[in-house]
């Protein structure tokens, strides 16, 4: 098959989009990102895969009993026939790029996104299997844009030819990262986070998970160490071996299942080398946005991080859908300077309170975006031709 590298001028892409598969597409994170993919200018959703229990219907009559979003499903999406994840060429022979969001353990999601590469498509990974390969970028595009550039490494070392792996990061680090990135010249030392996690998180409704309602549960299984480790790689430089991960700031995290359907809200309490005044953070969390490499890219926000000055704000049921579920709120900023005469120990702290969808800005939407940065850097490739249509 031959291959193109994409010619990074977006106006290029329209009329000649960039075919798309989402393989994991019966599941809550596959229709969250039908919702990023529908009417999307660069990207056209062509294939679309499932368990072998759903294959060979139409997508529609596969989630017709668990189609979990607020928008209904576009007719032309619906009509395509749901292909067996488990068939590389059904999956990978009309497509450029391949979202996976499946429900596997590690070894076989480490498999399956290896050999969806070698077929020479772009994975975009929703799943937590390479989060820590240092040849596989984590992505937040406004935070690590320049670990991309792993990707050459990544294809000379695991013999991908026009194909690549990138990931998403874990849900819940979403909104601290963007907001601790946007303060990286106070140097932050010390990160103490709470985060509470709405029920789609876990891939739940209410509906189905009747015993949340009303309830914390106060353990999610591997998620403190995952918002602990992760920061620090989407915070790490590159070097010949590949991404290495920051030594700094030291995080412990906190994390609880609460009775939200939507949004991740995050109780941070951050202690700076450089200690900042009020004043200074409200003024680089409002210069985060044009700093940003995702800045114009077709999913991005208007502006990466919105500040809140109420005292109750952000509310997941008020702002977790802003800019489309891809903007960061924030509010309840608190900041105590360090004394002049203070020592290593007795640094300023400044506290907040930061919201993100879990489900769009921490998954299906955070992986688009960093796939349209991808294009925009020219790292994805060309395989399908022109008007070639789903079936």
């Amino acid at each position: 098959m031959e291959i193109a590298r994409v010619n990074s001028d977006s106006k290029s892409l329209v009329g000649n989009k960039l075919k798309v598969g989402i393989v994991g597409a019966t599941g809550m994170v596959g229709q969250q990102l039908l919702r990023m993919l529908k009417e999307h200018p660069w990207f056209e959703v062509t294939t679309l895969a499932a368990s072998a229990s759903s294959a060979g219907v139409a997508y529609k009559d596969a989630v017709k009993d668990r189609w979990f979003m607020d928008f209904s499903l576009p007719e032309a999406i619906g009509k395509i026939k749901v292909v067996d994840a488990a068939d590389l060429d059904a999956v990978t022979e009309a497509v450029d790029i391949v979202f996976c969001a499946v429900s596997m353990d590690k070894a076989e999601v480490l498999k399956l996104e290896d050999a969806l590469a070698k077929k020479g498509v772009f994975v975009t990974s929703c799943n937590s299997a390479y989060r820590m390969d240092p040849l596989v970028p984590m992505m937040i595009p406004a935070a690590n844009a320049e670990h991309l550039s792993v990707l050459s490494k990544q294809r000379q070392v695991r013999g991908y030819e026009s194909g690549a792996i990138i990931v998403k990061s874990n849900c819940s680090i979403q909104s601290y990262v963007l907001a601790l990135t946007a303060l990286k010249e106070f140097e932050p030392v010390k990160v103490l986070v709470h985060s509470e996690q709405a029920i789609s998180g876990a891939g739940k409704t209410f509906a189905g998970w009747p015993e949340m309602v009303e309830n914390v549960i106060p353990y999610i299984a591997g998620e403190e160490a995952k918002s602990e480790i992760e920061p620090l790689k989407i915070w790490g430089t590159l070097s010949e071996s590949g991404i290495s991960s920051a030594s700094t700031p030291k995080i412990k995290a906190k994390c609880v299942r609460v009775a939200v359907a939507d949004g991740h809200t995050a109780y941070v309490n951050v202690q700076f080398k450089k200690a900042p005044n009020k004043e200074a953070v409200l003024a680089a969390w409002e210069a985060f946005t044009n700093k940003s490499p995702a800045k114009g890219l077709p999913s991005a926000p208007a502006k990466q991080i919105y500040f809140q000055s109420e005292p109750d704000r952000p509310q997941p049921r008020l702002d977790v859908m802003r800019d489309g579920g891809m903007a960061v709120t924030i509010g309840q900023l608190e900041v105590e300077e360090a004394e002049a005469n203070a020592t290593a120990t007795e640094l300023g702290s400044v506290r907040f309170t930061a919201l993100a969808h879990n489900a769009i800005l921490g998954a299906a939407g955070g992986a688009v975006l960093a796939t349209e940065l991808a294009v925009k850097e020219g790292y994805v490739f060309r395989r399908v031709k022109a008007g070639l249509a789903a079936v």
